[in-house]
C-alpha cells in the first residue's frame, strides 16, 4: 500500500475527481455534453485570465489539459451524444 506521504494532496484530489466524473458518467448522471460544458468552463476561466483562481496559471492550464483528456476518455469509453454547437 502507498503511504500518505508518497502522494501529495493534489494528486489525491485529481484521482478522486477523475474517478467521480467517470463514475457519474458511467451511471448516466453526467452526459457527455455535461462533461464538454465543464471542460469549456475550465478553459474559459483560463482564457479570461481570471484573477481569483486559487492556483497559478500553469496549474490552471494543466487542469484544462486534464479535463480535455478526461472528456476524450469518457467519450471513448461511455459514448453518448455530443453537445450541439450553435454557431
Amino acid at each position: 500500500m502507498i503511504e500518505n506521504s508518497e502522494v501529495d494532496s493534489g494528486e489525491k484530489a485529481m484521482i478522486l475527481l477523475q474517478s467521480l466524473i467517470c463514475y457519474l458518467r458511467e451511471k448516466n448522471v453526467l452526459s457527455r455534453a455535461d462533461i464538454e460544458e465543464l471542460r469549456d468552463r475550465v478553459e474559459a476561466r483560463i482564457a479570461t485570465g481570471e484573477k481569483n483562481l486559487p492556483c497559478t496559471a500553469a496549474m490552471a492550464a494543466a487542469a484544462a489539459t486534464e479535463m480535455r483528456e478526461l472528456d476524450d476518455y469518457c467519450g471513448k469509453t461511455y459514448g453518448g451524444k455530443h453537445r450541439r454547437r450553435v454557431n
